[in-house]
């Protein structure tokens, strides 16, 4: 398809993500407060989305509890700064093999499978304005590691988003993930236009060369939202590409710990250079109001659930 530059560009903040991050920098967050201080911080430096996962407060680990959400949303949406909310709903996937020669019983320790409503539980809590939807089955880079979404699992989940009216994220971490996105949309479960997050350069998904991740821009159908991002060094460079392709933006310390070699980053420095590429190439950054009208978004208000 032809391509065209955005002009007005969201950003999404990716705060903190489920990864072994946690040690690795004192910046990333771990407690509900810790990740909304963050996420208000990038907020406040020109992110119109962030984009929450949870962790164990003590441990750092990745965590479902409902509790951990339920304060963080609280917590986010109290703050004194507009923002739009997006939980992850990626959490519950994971299988992790044994050994080559045994692969089963699955490995305890790394294995986290639950259902589509338990997958879903915090969503229907905490109500954001969007959530992920992890658009497909991958190898991670663990030897022995799977991240499961069958189509089954997410035609389910995907209903329930669209019943919540939550705003499905669909990440895409390969071109057959949009192949099935556009499947799901075409049964009626996803409404279009579609919001899509190009997920580039994660082991061992769709690599961040240009060739592949234009493959994968002119997979997205000419009516949908979308933005992009890569990996470590390669985040703020893919904030261009995004832009010039035609696409929003997104960066945090979920995908990148550094500012440049050697320098940890905050969440709101990564915003901040992120700003400053932007706006650098004659766009203009667009805040989390106009981002509601262009998705066609619900704001919540503070501390409201499902209704019964």
């Amino acid at each position: 398809m032809p391509l065209e530059m955005n002009r007005s560009v969201f950003i999404t903040c990716a705060v903190t993500g489920s990864g072994g991050t946690q040690d690795k920098s004192p910046h990333v967050p771990r407690s509900p407060a810790q990740i909304a201080k963050s996420a208000i911080e990038a907020a406040k430096a020109g992110a119109a989305v962030v984009h929450c996962h949870v962790r164990d407060p003590q441990t750092g680990a990745p965590s479902r509890d409902l509790a951990l959400y339920r304060e963080l949303t609280d917590r986010i949406r109290d703050a004194d700064v507009d923002v739009v909310l997006n939980l992850t709903a990626g959490m519950g996937g994971d299988m992790v093999f044994g050994s080559t020669e045994a692969p089963l019983p699955l490995n305890d320790a790394g294995t986290d499978m639950v259902g589509a409503t338990e997958r879903m539980a915090h969503i229907a809590e905490c109500l954001p304005e969007i959530c992920t939807l992890d658009c497909g089955t991958m190898n991670f880079a663990e030897a022995d590691y799977v991240m499961t979404n069958t189509p089954g699992m997410l035609r389910a989940m995907g209903q329930m988003m669209t019943d919540l009216g939550v705003k499905p994220e669909i990440e895409a971490f390969d071109t057959g993930h949009l192949w099935f996105a556009k499947q799901l949309v075409k049964e009626g479960i996803l409404t279009s236009p579609a919001l899509v997050q190009l997920c580039m350069g994660v082991p061992w998904g769709a690599p961040n060369d240009l060739n592949t991740f234009m493959a994968m821009v002119n997979n997205v159908p000419s009516d949908w939202h979308w933005s992009a991002f890569s990996l470590g060094r390669d985040q703020i460079p893919y904030a261009a590409q995004a832009v010039l392709a035609g696409g929003n933006v997104r960066v945090g310390l979920e995908d990148n710990l550094f500012l440049e070699k050697g320098v940890l980053a905050t969440n709101a420095q990564l915003v901040e250079r992120a700003v400053g590429v932007i706006e650098g190439m004659g766009a203009k950054i667009i805040g989390p109001q106009a981002v509601r009208e262009q998705l066609g978004l619900t704001k919540r208000a503070p501390n409201e659930a499902v209704s019964t």
